[in-house]
C-alpha cells in the first residue's frame, strides 16, 4: 500500500505542532517500511489528510472519484481554535461547522488523544475514530551535556541561573498570560518562552506583552530549533506549560522525553496518560504553578523525570508507525 500524507501549506505550518506531526508521520511510516508520498500528483491507495485548508474538499473529492480511501487526521477542534488568533472566538462556531463537514467525509478519523476523540464524538461525528498519539523522536531528545552547554551559552546564562522554559505560539490559549504572571512572582528565576507567530495575527495585548510589556526575567527568543532548543528541554530546571486547551501537546512529549520535570495545567487532555506527582506535576492556577515551580527548583518534590521518559517511550515513532499500519490495513478492508 502507498499513503498520500497531505499537508496543505507545508511552509506555513512548519513551525507549528502540525508541522512536527508531519515529520513524525513520515518517520513513523518509514519505520514500518510503508511507502508514502507528499505529492498529490503521485498514485496512492489512501489519502491521509492532515489539514483543513481551502484545498481539503477538492482533495477528498478527487480521492473519492479515484476510488481511494480517506483518513482524516483531526489535529484541530473548535476548542483549541478559540483564544488563538485575532477574531478566533468569533470565527470558532463557523470553524467547527467546517471541521464537522470535512471530518465527516472520511472513512476513518485519527486524533491524538482520547480527549480529542470525545470532543469529536460530541460534535455528532459518526465516522469511526482512533486515538493515536502524534509520537515523539526519542533520540532527538536524549539527555545531552553538549546541547545543554550550547543552550546556556546561547542565552549567556550564569552557572547559578535557574531557568524555566515553555514552548508554544503566542496565544492566550497557550497560557501566556499566566506564564507572565508566574514570572512576575518569581523574579529570581529566568523564564524563556520559545516560539513564534506573526505578530499582526494576534491581539494587541499579547503583541505588546511579547514586544515590550513583560518582566525583565522573561525572554522571548522566537523560533529556535536544533541543539539549542533540545539543550533547553533537557537543561532547564523545569518545563512549564500552562496551556488551557490542547489536542495532545507535542512539546509536552518532547519535555517528557528529555527527562524534564514537567508542570502542566490540570486539563482533561492529559487524562489518563499524565498523572500528577507520578510523571508530571499539575496545577490549576498561578498560585499553584508558583508553588510547584519553587518546590521543583529547591528539590522539595520527587524527581518524576524517569517516569516521564517512560511515558514518552510508549509514544515512540516506531510504536506510532505500528498503530498507523493497523489503521491503514483496517481502512483498506472497508467496503
Amino acid at each position: 500500500m502507498k499513503i498520500l500524507l497531505y499537508f496543505e501549506g507545508e511552509k506555513m505550518i512548519s513551525k507549528s505542532g502540525v508541522g512536527r506531526a508531519m515529520k513524525h508521520q513520515m518517520a513513523a511510516l518509514a519505520s514500518q517500511g510503508i511507502e508514502y508520498t507528499l505529492s498529490a500528483d503521485d498514485d496512492y491507495d489512501i489519502l491521509h489528510i492532515n489539514t483543513v485548508g481551502l484545498n481539503s474538499s477538492y482533495m477528498i473529492k478527487k480521492a473519492r472519484s479515484q476510488g481511494k480511501k480517506v483518513i482524516y487526521h483531526a489535529h484541530s477542534t473548535e476548542e483549541d481554535f478559540r483564544n488563538s488568533f485575532t477574531f478566533s472566538n468569533q470565527i470558532a462556531p463557523f470553524f467547527k461547522k467546517r471541521l464537522c463537514y470535512l471530518y465527516g467525509k472520511a472513512d476513518m478519523i485519527i486524533t491524538p488523544t482520547p480527549y480529542s476523540k470525545s470532543l469529536l464524538e460530541g460534535y455528532g461525528i459518526t465516522v469511526p475514530i482512533h486515538a493515536v498519539s502524534n509520537g515523539i523522536d526519542l533520540q532527538r531528545f536524549n539527555y545531552n551535556e553538549e546541547k545543554i552547554r550550547l543552550f546556556r551559552e546561547f542565552f549567556k546564562l550564569h552557572k547559578d541561573d535557574k531557568v524555566i522554559i515553555c514552548v508554544g505560539l503566542f496565544f492566550v490559549r497557550k497560557g501566556i498570560l499566566d506564564f507572565i504572571e508566574v514570572a512576575k512572582r518569581m523574579p529570581e528565576y529566568k523564564f524563556i518562552w520559545f516560539g513564534h507567530v506573526p505578530l499582526y495575527s494576534i491581539p494587541k495585548n499579547i503583541r505588546d506583552i511579547v514586544t515590550k510589556d513583560h518582566p525583565e526575567n522573561v525572554i522571548f527568543p522566537g523560533y529556535v530549533n536544533g541543539p539549542v532548543i533540545e539543550g533547553a528541554f533537557c537543561g532547564a530546571d523545569a518545563f512549564f506549560f500552562p496551556s488551557m486547551e490542547e489536542t495532545e501537546g507535542i512539546v509536552v512529549l518532547e519535555a517528557l522525553a528529555s527527562y524534564q520535570q514537567v508542570v502542566v495545567r490540570d486539563i482533561p487532555v492529559y487524562n489518563p496518560w499524565l498523572q500528577d506527582h507520578v510523571n508530571c506535576f499539575k496545577g490549576k492556577n498561578v498560585d499553584e504553578f508558583v508553588m510547584l515551580l519553587h518546590k521543583i527548583i529547591h528539590k522539595q518534590l520527587p524527581d518524576v523525570s524517569k517516569n516521564g521518559r517512560r511515558t514518552a517511550e510508549q509514544r515512540s515513532i516506531t510504536a506510532i508507525g505500528k498503530e498507523l499500519r493497523n489503521i491503514y490495513e483496517e481502512v483498506l478492508k472497508l467496503p
